[in-house]
């Protein structure tokens, strides 16, 4: 399986014949891949079998959290807990370093309950910013059937205090999002629209802009969904075919060929070079050149 070079500036990314090897099989719908720098572990959803898994090389999978409420995207915050989002309750939640006890974070905006948080990051300052779109009420093999209370999909930021902030309510589909190396940006991409926005990041914490940054091609192998940034800042997201690399303006370099639909993904491995892949039915890997921005852990 070759991947494809629209710029020779990929070849600093990926050996074009780089292999993509399976590392779980027989799985669900993978998602919310997620690497622990510190604890050197893996995590990730099975929304159909609403289980929260965690890996590692020696021990392989280990159930972390089941029933999960089909919990779906994942990251860690400042102090490496787990944060996810769950389709089932519509919240943000914290499982607590225990292990053992999970928080609810955030459940409504003015009163009224999210749609189904779908995908989440934390920056430095401990901020959690997460979108909200509908799949999480609308279909129920990742979901629970039931009417939005909301009337629009967004994207949302939960301040250190608790509060909710929303940045954004003009979105056909909300879907995955990233900080940019120096957290000076936001991007967040719209499944329903094929496209990444970009939003400039401010000292005070507002965003300004919006503008579209790149389009990204979708079909039945894949839509935009997970996306993630190099240390470079080059930006990775899911489309069709695979995942598609983009430079730091938002010009395609080439594509991540993926046997199979891709939802999500992330950066990990001791060196962080190694993309862990949410590859329909299971977890997959492909080793890049350039390592990926990880949950920062002081």
């Amino acid at each position: 399986m070759s991947h494809v070079a629209d710029d020779p500036r990929f070849h600093a990314v990926v050996d074009p014949d780089a292999p993509v090897e399976p590392v779980l099989t027989g799985l669900g719908i993978t998602e919310g891949t997620v690497w622990h720098p510190r604890e050197q572990h893996l995590v990730f959803s099975d929304l159909t079998a609403s289980t929260v898994w965690r890996w590692t090389a020696r021990d392989g999978a280990t159930m972390l959290r089941r029933p999960s409420n089909i919990t779906n995207g994942n990251t860690l915050d400042r102090e490496g807990r787990l944060l996810s989002c769950e389709h089932a309750t519509s919240c943000v939640s914290r499982l607590e370093s225990d292990g053992r006890f999970v928080r609810v974070l955030a459940t409504h905006w003015q009163g009224k309950a999210f749609n189904s948080p779908n995908d989440i990051v934390c920056d430095r300052q401990g901020r959690i910013w997460f979108t909200d779109p509908l799949f999480g009420r609308t279909s129920p093999r990742v979901g629970v059937l039931r009417p939005p209370e909301l009337g629009f999909q967004g994207v949302f930021r939960i301040e250190t205090d608790g509060s909710v902030t929303r940045i954004a309510a003009d979105y056909a589909e909300p879907n995955g999002l990233c900080l940019t190396p120096d957290e000076q940006a936001l991007l967040v991409n719209d499944h329903g629209r094929g496209h990444i926005r970009r939003y400039a990041i401010h000292a005070d914490g507002s965003v300004s802009g919006g503008e579209v940054f790149a389009q990204i091609p979708a079909d039945d192998t894949g839509k935009p969904d997970g996306m993630k940034v190099d240390v470079d800042g080059r930006v990775y997201c899911t489309g069709a075919g695979g995942i598609h690399v983009l430079a730091p303006d938002g010009q395609r370099l080439g594509l991540l060929r993926m046997p199979d639909k891709t939802r999500n993904f992330c950066f990990g491995g001791d060196d962080g070079r190694t993309l862990f892949l949410a590859v329909h039915g299971g977890i997959w890997r492909l080793r890049v050149k350039v390592p990926g921005v990880l949950p920062h852990i002081p």
